[in-house]
């Protein structure tokens, strides 16, 4: 997974839409980053004039020292959100990122790196702290903060990918249920904006069976590359758990690989014909379809893909483009497992 972590918030997209039908969007982990041409081109889905996609630097939200916080992200995050807004679409804000903590990127990383950030209190103390200072941020746009803006937001969640490894899953879960609590407790009672996991290394690590009972939590994100992973027969138990929990699921993050790799292996390799990987989006996207489970595709970028390592990349009106666009298009035509109506 290509997750460089440039600031500890991605930003999922989700096309609003009406009723109890299935929906797709995408990510875009460098969304703060997008120039207004860019964003533009990622919401309109038109193609982009330049060849690589160029990303603005920007600090961490906090960096060598907990409770110093530079808003800059935040301040930019407003203005793409609101630009989202004016196309139909939400997001999904996570707090962080697990990668965040194993590039030592920020203090969290480098005081507490992947083990110690899930199980010391003083680690989690000071999360929960940003967790306050994100949610609480006041957008200048509806001069509201984010806790109170779910024309612009679906869900927030809990931290990306959180303990990719699964090293501790006990830790694991309790950190989960604490962190969707404190969000929650941030929400203020509020209803209209979801709290979610973020997925994990595979399918079964993304969907442990704490989640289901943690109160907190309203989705559960899958995050799956293995193909085996992606059939409608290895998700539909999860669905049915998930419905009996009174929880929802996200296919929050898979992809198709670029090379003629196993396809959560991924580096580099013999590049598919593009009539290949076309049937391989059709193909999954069909049985994710089946199962009933909306679904976002790693990633969607405003320009060709520079096939650089692992590589899932879609470029908009570029190779594979059509095919996956196809694949969204049809999404709201599968019987839905879960009503997301409300939030969208």
């Amino acid at each position: 997974m290509r997750l460089l972590g440039v600031f500890a918030a991605f930003a999922g997209l989700l096309s609003c839409t009406s009723a109890a039908s299935l929906f797709a969007g995408s990510n875009l982990y460098y969304a703060a980053g997008l120039n207004q041409e860019q964003q533009t081109t990622l919401f309109e889905g038109q193609d982009s004039p330049q060849k690589g996609t160029y990303f603005s630097s920007f600090p961490s939200l906090e960096g060598d020292t907990p409770r110093s916080y530079n808003d800059e992200v935040l301040n930019r995050l407003d203005d793409f959100m609101n630009h989202a807004q004016s196309y139909g679409i939400k997001l999904i804000i996570s707090f962080h990122s697990y990668n965040a903590l194993k590039a030592h990127s920020d203090f969290y990383g480098q005081y507490y790196g992947t083990g110690l950030f899930y199980s010391d209190s003083n680690a989690i103390g000071y999360y929960k702290d940003r967790i306050a200072h994100v949610m609480a941020h006041v957008n200048p746009h509806n001069g509201k903060p984010w806790s109170q803006s779910p024309e612009y937001i679906f869900a927030f969640e809990t931290q990306n990918e959180a303990m990719h490894g699964n090293e501790y899953p006990d830790v694991l879960a309790d950190w989960q249920c604490e962190i969707a609590g404190a969000i929650k407790g941030n929400l203020q009672g509020g209803s209209d904006i979801l709290v979610s996991t973020g997925g994990g290394s595979y399918l079964a690590t993304s969907a442990q069976d704490p989640y289901f009972s943690c109160a907190a939590l309203d989705v559960i994100a899958i995050h799956a590359y293995g193909l085996a992973d992606l059939t409608k027969e290895a998700l539909e138990p999860y669905v049915k758990k998930a419905q009996k929990s009174g929880k929802k699921l996200i296919m929050q993050e898979w992809g198709m690989c670029y090379y003629d790799t196993p396809n959560n292996n991924c580096p580099i390799g013999n590049a598919l014909s593009t009539l290949t990987r076309d049937n391989n989006i059709k193909k999954y996207a069909d049985s994710i379809g089946l199962a009933g489970i909306p679904w976002m595709y790693w990633q969607i970028i405003p320009n060709g893909d520079p096939h650089y390592r692992y590589d899932y990349e879609i470029g908009i009106d570029h190779h594979n483009w059509g095919a996956l666009k196809a694949a969204s298009q049809v999404a709201s035509q599968y019987a839905a497992a879960f009503d997301f109506s409300e939030w969208l």
